[in-house]
């Protein structure tokens, strides 16, 4: 299958976001949900091995987009690999939130993950990725995920990790017996670097903060991410209701 979608956003009147273009193909189908929220929803089974799909996002200088999905994407396996392209640009002063539900890779499959970040000065981004690795019970397809994020021609991350090699998972230098990875790149800068329990807060050296994790399950990973991606955002206000851990906000699975 050979799938694309799209999205574009546009300043309306008033300083408002529009949702300029919205264009999907089956299983990439795009609903918007919201003034500045869009979701996808899957139509398909996939991505199926074979498949290459691919999703490019445009965020128009001033706007702010919200891509989340309504549920976990599945990836089986099937005649060779499967292929997700995904191509963001976020204008100045523009604000990119990407919080899609866990991709599961289930047994045998082997998919290639390409994530092509691209930001304009002033731009403000927080690009959520979480794999789980396979259904229950069961033992993890293959998948090799790249993640480029360049602001104003100047590298800010360059990564590549690899999930379902045997002579990689069970190592205790890479997985151990972790059954999801995540990571946060967030364009805010944590003040420094902070670790917990299966989580790490890295301050990168020409911007942004890159937050990695690994956990038993996916809410466990979840509430890791999300604490180490409020160390890159502003502290709590007077008279919040946060409660502290470590001089920072707690969260569920931080111990």
């Amino acid at each position: 299958m050979r799938a694309e979608a799209a999205i574009e956003t546009a300043a309306g009147a008033g300083g408002r976001t529009v949702i300029e273009r919205l264009a999907s193909a089956p299983p990439l189908t795009l609903r918007q949900t919201g003034p500045r929220t869009v979701h996808l929803i899957s139509t398909a089974a996939g991505p199926l091995g074979g498949d290459r799909l691919r999703l490019d996002l445009r965020v128009a200088p001033g706007t702010t987009l919200e891509l989340g999905s309504v549920a976990a994407t599945l990836v089986l396996p099937g005649d060779g690999p499967s292929m997700m392209l995904i191509t963001a640009h976020v204008g100045a002063g523009a604000t990119l939130r990407y919080v899609p539900e866990p991709t599961v890779l289930a047994a045998r499959s082997d998919h290639r993950l390409r994530v092509r970040l691209t930001l304009e000065p002033g731009a403000t981004v927080l690009w959520r990725e979480e794999i789980v690795f396979g259904r229950h019970g069961e033992p993890p397809g293959r998948c090799h995920a790249r993640f480029d994020a360049t602001c104003d021609g100047v590298p800010l991350l360059r990564q590549e990790f690899t999930v379902g090699d045997p002579a990689l998972d069970g190592s205790p230098a890479v997985y151990g017996r972790a059954r999801c990875v995540g990571t946060t790149f967030l364009t805010g800068r944590a003040a420094a670097p902070a670790v917990a329990e299966g989580v790490a807060v890295l301050p990168l050296a020409a911007a942004g903060t890159l937050v990695s994790a690994l956990a038993g399950d996916a809410v466990q990973l979840r509430a890791r991410l999300e604490w180490g991606e409020r160390q890159a955002m502003p502290a709590p206000r007077p008279g919040d209701d946060s409660v502290a851990y470590g001089g920072e906000p707690a969260s569920p699975g931080i111990r």
